[in-house]
């Protein structure tokens, strides 16, 4: 089971610290014209939000792995509520990766593997050197191709 790069965790520690800062401009806005008690809510608030969500970025960090199977992609992740995804190789489209701004700032990257079937079936693995990206992808190009020229044969 391959683990992600140490790093995601500054790029999902960069979403909370986000976070809080909307929610504690909104429970500002709020005191502001409807509770009056004082921008310590604010605070507050966007104090509790940066410690959960810190700390909800360092436990997505410890569960998320993946492996790559002779037949499939396996995934788990999830820290409420576990995940664990077998994606078919032969249910693959086609592979992606992608580089926010965060991400490219921290060296990293993510692959987006585009599977058929419903919509959100997609599945998206984050927190790689943009090096392994680009060689997961490439592999999980090359392992649908054969998958769909096996299941063609049969």
């Amino acid at each position: 089971m391959e683990v992600l790069n140490p790093r995601v965790r500054l790029v999902w520690s960069v979403g909370a610290v986000t976070t809080a800062i909307v929610l504690g401009l909104l429970a500002a806005l709020v005191d502001r014209f409807a509770l009056g008690v004082g921008l310590w809510v604010a605070l507050v608030v966007a104090g509790l939000a940066l410690a959960l969500g810190v700390v909800f970025a360092l436990l997505r960090y410890r569960i998320w792995r993946f492996e790559v199977r002779d037949a499939d992609l396996y995934l788990e992740r999830g820290v409420l509520t576990r995940v664990n995804t077998v994606v078919p190789f032969v249910r693959v489209q086609h592979v992606d990766t992608q580089r926010g701004p965060v991400e490219r700032a921290l060296g990293l990257a993510s692959v987006v593997v585009y599977t058929a079937g419903s919509r959100g079936a997609d599945v998206t693995i984050p927190g790689l050197t943009p090096e392994r990206a680009d060689d997961l992808q490439e592999q999980l190009r090359r392992l649908a191709i054969e998958s769909e020229r096996e299941s063609d044969a049969v």
